[in-house]
């Protein structure tokens, strides 16, 4: 099954009289939708009790949680405390992740600044590499998914993510097309350049993992030089990719996990619209097959 859902809270929540992301699941689930991914990206400040309400709420709802890890984290650094500080955030977010009863933690693995990017990327997979290990050691059962990155300045091509997801089979990688269309110029302009994503995807990591993604969608303007610059709504259309090649390619190619929208102020509204998009291309193809 594919699930779909907001990263965050949609403007409307609020505007609604809502005030507690506790109330988030239900108001989701009345709007049939069936994920959601909680934003740490500032940094952990959700206390274990707020947590574990919240992920029971959820079961009880039937959303998915998913966490996004902090900003902060650059497992590419040179600097030995930045390694540190790193694993911390991510070992927080895991522990926030085990509290809400979510299984995956978003991380965005770093930045090669000013460095070689080579030299920077295998220092990203040697502590990428060293985090997996521990979390082993203490059991955890979240899963890590490296994400696609938008910034050219950034470690996280389709490449280097799905790389880095060989580490270990728990790792699974989190396939943002809105980054991959805006660092690679407007690149998703048409079926097949969906379908070379997918490819390479499964390619790599075979049917298990490579059907089991963890997906970001938006529309984003980006600059020719630096990529990703701003994110938008579904119905910013001047701006892409279009989720409609993206979701022929989710039926045809069987992918399961979920899509989270990114998109600015209208997540939850625009999680529904590309569920709706996903749900009567999959009617159609099954109605085609059944009268073939």
């Amino acid at each position: 099954m594919l699930l779909f859902g907001p990263s965050g809270n949609s403007e409307i929540f609020y505007q609604q009289g809502h005030k507690s992301s506790l109330e988030m699941p239900p108001w989701l689930r009345a709007m049939n939708l069936g994920a959601y991914e909680y934003s740490c990206t500032r940094g952990v400040r959700l206390g274990p009790e707020t947590a574990k309400k919240l992920g029971s709420i959820a079961v009880e709802n039937n959303i998915k949680l998913s966490v996004h890890a902090p900003y902060f984290i650059n497992f590419a650094s040179i600097d030995p405390e930045m390694i540190k500080k790193s694993e911390t955030y991510i070992l927080d977010t895991v522990a926030a992740a085990e509290h809400l009863q979510a299984d995956r933690v978003i991380v965005h693995v770093g930045s090669p600044s000013k460095a070689d990017r080579e030299e920077a990327y295998n220092r990203a997979y040697k502590n990428l590499y060293e985090m997996v290990e521990k979390l082993k050691v203490i059991g955890s059962k979240v899963r890590i998914c490296p994400e696609t990155m938008g910034k050219k300045n950034q470690i996280g091509s389709l490449d280097e993510v799905l790389q880095l997801c060989l580490i270990d089979d728990s790792l699974i990688p989190t396939i943002d097309f809105g980054h991959l269309h805006a660092v690679n110029n407007g690149s998703l302009q048409k079926k097949d350049d969906f379908k070379r994503i997918f490819e390479c995807i499964l390619n790599k990591l075979g049917d298990k993992r490579g059907k089991l993604l963890h997906m970001h969608y938006s529309r984003i303007e980006y600059t020719e030089k630096g990529g990703e610059k701003k994110h938008w709504t579904f119905d910013d259309r001047q701006f892409g990719p279009d989720f409609e090649f993206l979701a022929e390619c989710l039926v045809e190619y069987k992918i399961q996990g979920t899509v989270i929208a990114e998109t600015a102020g209208t997540m939850a509204e625009d999680a529904v619209k590309l569920m709706s998009i996903y749900n009567k291309i999959k009617e159609h193809r099954l109605f085609t097959l059944e009268n073939i």
